[in-house]
């Protein structure tokens, strides 16, 4: 038969087992595992007890908490006193005793650190649901005070009976053990001061049988080195009270990107003009944040740099960014904004970084703030902003999309709000890439009805890849005398748009647009109030004037300005300035750009109508201040890097860039010329208007001369053919404009081709017809 001695040795090994098998689960609980109240993740178990000690350990710290670890030290402290026992038989009312103690020590315990310690690793709190239930009852009843004494006095007299230890006992063994201590460094320092004396006499013997000899070595320096070294190693480093903002959460993908996100089962592309977001690119993954201690540790270095330039200030806030982050600093009373100002080289350089740009004001807040690069930055993506919910809630059809701020929130603009916008930056700065990402946006956001371009690329090659969408107006504009004409024509359309905005009495394009739509959808049309019959010549009957459509917007894209200004001259600073300063109600806007921001170029003129502006990279504080008033894009980064200058303000707001690639670009192009081709307006860059400018002499020389018209030989041919030389058939089968055709039809009786107009509306054709091939 087994002896009891041996049982009890099965037992203590169980009962170890246990405490072993539940301190485990407990240490290694993990939130995110299947357990009581969760469902856990799909990437497995993580508890080192598999699912049972998951299930184990979240039961146990949804009830009780921390105090769950006291169930493990109730299994050992059986084991160790039932190992330690000689008895031949359990003691059933020690085992009441210890379960009881075991109880009243977890319910106690569980409701103290409810009440005083906060942690939210555990699914219900540090005390559970029973620390939080008992501990409202005890803070009602006792209050705070007085619930902390009676849970202390009750944990204090339950933990020895569930242990089996006494205190007295405790307090003894600590005290025989502090004076056996106690006698053992007492004899170490004893024989140490021996040994020391020892040394010192002998040395002392020595020293008196050599001669002293001359110290030639200063004690200036030793004494020097030694005082600069006890402040170093005096110096603590303080408690860091630095606010560091969170990095900005992900950007928020609006509803049509998760719809184009999902595979389509039909191909729409036929619906709709606009293209698909599935041709941009997505955002590449984040790269990881600097850590809280790296941005503690620079902000540290930055205060002493500033101190080693006779600078007292401390960093108040941290907010980093996706290309940089900013330092908010607090200077002392008495230091001046222009004494830190002036040190964004110096910082630079004693900080090892590329630039460093201070921002002098900070809107709402005391602060100064200092921009400093990051190691690893982030690339700003353009279809990462057009999916945005933010692109998707501006309802304007002139939406454009222009980067992150600092924090790596999206920055969206509205071009009807600015209404124009100049743009400068050095080559290579990033200018040409945000003029596309600018398009692309207005092509993702409105159609040809809402939206036409006129495009003009002196260098023949950043914008001719738009050549065939159909939201143009005439053909990318190359050469600069089609550029003059295409502003001029811009500035002859804006005058016949407010005079049929004064005829209609409305204020605005959006006004007219919608009084033309209420009619149309009432059944009666409103009619051209600016049409002139007289101009008219037709064979049949009188002609009406036309029924009035809505108009689109106009927006005119200049990629290089200094270009035209020397290829033009000073008419197209008139036009500029005159569209800039008239233009924003009649729906026509300019994005004017340029790389060489010099006052010859960006004239007072211009920029006095501009007040919308962006800066990227500049060489020099001089060009900062011919684009933003301002200096501050020359300590920029480049690669899209830009101070943007909202509408009614005057504070440049730092953006980086969004970036959109060749192939982009080159496809979502295509997907638009596929849809639909363009219509174009030929009197755009034809220099052919059908009313003078205001203000603007006509020109005596060929190009308003009717007969220099490419399409004045094909018209003689086509009326001496038909024996017809009624306006309109030469407009409709040339698909010319009305005034183009009637100059043409005129020059063509100026020069005895055609008679002129009989009392029954028709011209006799005098030439002969063409000859027979």
């Amino acid at each position: 038969m087994t002896s009891f001695s041996m049982i009890r040795e099965s037992i203590f090994i169980v009962l170890l087992g246990l405490a072993s098998i539940s301190f485990i689960s407990l240490v290694s609980y993990d939130i995110s595992d299947p357990g009581f109240s969760t469902t856990g993740s799909s990437d497995g178990v993580n508890n080192y007890i598999g699912l049972f000690g998951a299930y184990f350990s979240s039961f146990l710290f949804s009830f009780f908490g921390i105090a769950s670890y006291f169930l493990p030290v109730l299994f050992l402290s059986a084991g160790v006193t039932l190992i330690k026992t000689s008895v031949n038989k359990i003691d059933k009312s020690l085992v009441i005793i210890r379960v009881v103690s075991f109880l009243m020590l977890l319910l106690s315990s569980s409701t103290l650190f409810s009440i005083h310690i906060g942690i939210n690793s555990f699914p219900e709190g540090s005390g559970g649901v029973s620390g939080l239930l008992i501990s409202a009852w005890f803070i009602q009843k006792l209050g705070l005070t007085g619930s902390t004494v009676f849970l202390m006095a009750l944990i204090l007299s339950f933990l020895p009976l569930m242990v089996g230890f006494s205190y007295i006992k405790v307090a003894d063994f600590i005290g025989t053990f502090l004076l056996l201590l106690m006698k053992k460094i007492f004899d170490l320092l004893s024989k140490f001061s021996s040994t020391m004396k020892e040394k010192q006499n002998e040395r002392i013997k020595k020293k008196a049988e050599k001669p002293i000899k001359e110290i030639k070595e200063p004690i200036k320096k030793p004494l020097k080195e030694k005082v600069v070294n006890k402040l170093k190693k005096g110096s603590k480093k303080k408690e860091s009270n630095i606010k560091i903002e969170k990095s900005a959460p992900p950007i928020e993908e609006s509803k049509r990107a998760a719809e184009q996100r999902q595979a389509k089962l039909f191909d729409s592309s036929s619906e709709s003009i606009i293209p698909d977001l599935n041709l941009l690119n997505e955002a590449p993954a984040q790269q990881q944040g600097a850590s809280k201690d790296s941005l503690e540790a620079l902000s540290s270095l930055l205060e002493l740099k500033l101190k080693d330039f006779g600078i007292t200030a401390t960093v108040e806030e941290i907010l980093p960014g996706p290309i940089v982050t900013r330092f908010e600093i607090n200077p002392a009373p008495g230091v001046k904004v222009s004494q830190i100002s002036n040190l964004s080289k110096d910082l630079a350089r004693s900080l090892s970084v590329s630039s460093v740009r201070i921002v002098e004001v900070i809107e709402g807040k005391s602060f100064i703030g200092i921009e400093i690069p990051n190691e690893k930055r982030d690339l700003v993506v353009l279809g990462e902003i057009l999916r945005s919910r933010t692109f998707e809630d501006y309802s304007s059809s002139l939406t454009i999309a222009l980067g992150k701020d600092i924090a790596g929130n999206p920055i969206v603009a509205d071009l009807q709000k600015m209404p124009h916008l100049l743009i400068a930056g050095t080559t290579g700065s990033g200018k040409s890439v945000g003029i596309n990402a600018m398009i692309i946006s207005l092509l993702y956001k409105s159609s040809p009805r809402d939206v036409r371009m006129i495009l003009i690329d002196p260098k023949m090659l950043e914008l001719s890849v738009y050549g065939g969408i159909p939201h143009l107006l005439c053909p990318v504009v190359t050469d600069m005398k089609e550029a003059a004409n295409a502003l001029r024509w811009c500035v002859v359309e804006m005058e016949r748009r407010y005079k049929l905005m004064s005829k209609l009495k409305v204020r605005n394009l959006k006004g007219l647009n919608q009084k033309i739509e209420d009619a149309i959808a009432s059944g009666q049309p409103i009619k051209d109030p600016l049409f002139d019959p007289k101009k008219e010549v037709q064979t049949t009957e009188n002609i009406e004037p036309p029924d009035l459509e809505p108009l689109p917007n106009i927006v005119v894209v200049v990629d290089e300005l200094a270009d035209m200004m020397i290829t033009v001259g000073k008419k197209v600073e008139q036009l500029i300035s005159r569209l800039a300063a008239k233009a924003r109600a009649s729906g026509i806007h300019m994005i004017i750009a340029t790389q060489r921001p010099s006052v010859d170029v960006i004239t007072g003129l211009i920029k006095a109508n501009i007040p919308s502006r962006i800066a990227f990279q500049v060489s020099a504080k001089v060009d900062s201040r011919t684009i933003l008033d301002q200096m501050g894009a020359e300590n920029l980064l480049g690669n899209g890097d830009m101070l943007y200058i909202p509408p009614g303000s005057s504070s440049p707001v730092r953006v980086h860039g969004a970036f959109v690639s060749d192939d982009e670009v080159n496809a979502v192009s295509g997907d638009l010329q596929s849809k639909s081709q363009p219509v174009f307006i030929d009197e755009v860059t034809s220099g052919q208007l059908e009313t003078p400018i205001p203000g603007e002499a006509q020109s005596n020389d060929g190009d308003s001369d009717s007969e220099s018209d490419p399409l004045f030989d094909e018209a003689v041919a086509l009326v001496t053919e038909s024996r017809n030389a009624s306006i309109s058939s030469v407009q409709r089968k040339l698909r010319i404009g009305y005034n183009r055709a009637a100059r043409i039809v005129e020059k063509m009786e100026e020069i005895g081709i055609v008679g002129e107009l009989e009392s029954n509306g028709k011209r006799e054709v005098l030439a002969p017809p063409p000859p027979e091939d």
